[in-house]
């Protein structure tokens, strides 16, 4: 089996992406135990789905995971994770520390004695100064209901596109943080779930706060295309992903989910200097 190294260490020895999946394994175990615990639906997402479905746990180059759950769920994890998250893990979200940038992932949650560095350096972590804060993470998405209306969909999310540039400048520019401006980008989000609730949508989609995938092309599901979710093989344990996975992928991924990328595609893309656990942690 093929190892992808995603560090040399200067003893000569290396960390490859399954050393690096053997602790998200360990996270998203124990996100899962707290979620059974407190029936809060949610499902792997983006490359972790694809992993569960092709490969029957993680891709064998991707060196990080990802889950999802809607926004109902996520408040209520937020308020438990408060009471009970494990004390080797710590947790960043928006609502607990408004240094963390509310363009990406609604959570990360931080494996302590652990250090990760991305590689994606306009994106890097704001919230430090504990233990744990730059640890190796697994990433929480949220979705909301959305419209499958293009005219009643598309200025909500230009409106977030254009509030992006100012928060990204006054960040990594000026290294101001942008509180109002990431309020803001937080309320539209907000508002447009609630308002599309409202309506009884039959859609759901990543929360308007990501605006990395064009306006134009937004990621939508049907809502039954997802719930109820449904626990497959992942790795040596069973994972949660979307009702009908065949749907969920094609419009997350591609249609040729079930393709293998070429050889000099296959490679760990988001580690630029990590740390793994201590033997006897």
């Amino acid at each position: 089996m093929e190892q992808y190294v995603v560090k040399k260490n200067p003893d000569g020895s290396e960390i490859t992406v399954g050393d690096v999946q053997k602790v998200l394994l360990v996270i998203l175990k124990d996100i899962d135990a707290i979620c059974r615990r407190h029936s809060i639906s949610y499902w792997l997402n983006g490359g972790s789905a694809l992993g569960a479905v092709r490969h029957q746990g993680f891709i064998p180059w991707d060196d990080d995971a990802d889950i999802a759950m809607m926004r109902s769920d996520f408040e209520r994890f937020i308020e438990i994770m408060k009471k009970e998250c494990p004390e080797k893990y710590v947790f960043q979200c928006f609502a607990t520390d408004d240094r963390y940038n509310v363009l990406i992932p609604g959570m990360k949650i931080r494996m302590k004695g652990t250090y990760l560095q991305e590689v994606n350096t306009l994106l890097d972590n704001r919230c430090k100064g504990y233990e744990g804060c730059d640890g190796i993470f697994v990433d929480v998405f949220v979705y909301d209901y959305v419209s499958p209306n293009m005219f009643e969909d598309l200025p909500r999310r230009l409106l977030n596109d254009v509030l992006m540039v100012p928060e990204v400048v006054a960040d990594n520019v000026f290294h101001i943080n942008p509180i109002g401006i990431k309020k803001a980008i937080m309320h539209n989000a907000h508002a447009y779930g609630r308002h599309c609730e409202k309506k009884h949508s039959d859609y759901i989609g990543f929360d308007l706060t990501w605006v990395w995938k064009s306006p134009f092309k937004p990621f939508i599901f049907r809502y039954d295309d997802i719930f109820p979710t449904q626990y497959v093989p992942f790795e040596d344990t069973q994972l949660p992903i979307a009702a009908h996975p065949h749907e969920f992928l094609t419009m997350g991924i591609g249609p040729g989910y079930m393709q293998l990328p070429p050889v000099n595609k296959r490679y760990a893309k988001h580690i630029r200097d990590i740390r793994l656990p201590k033997e006897d942690d």
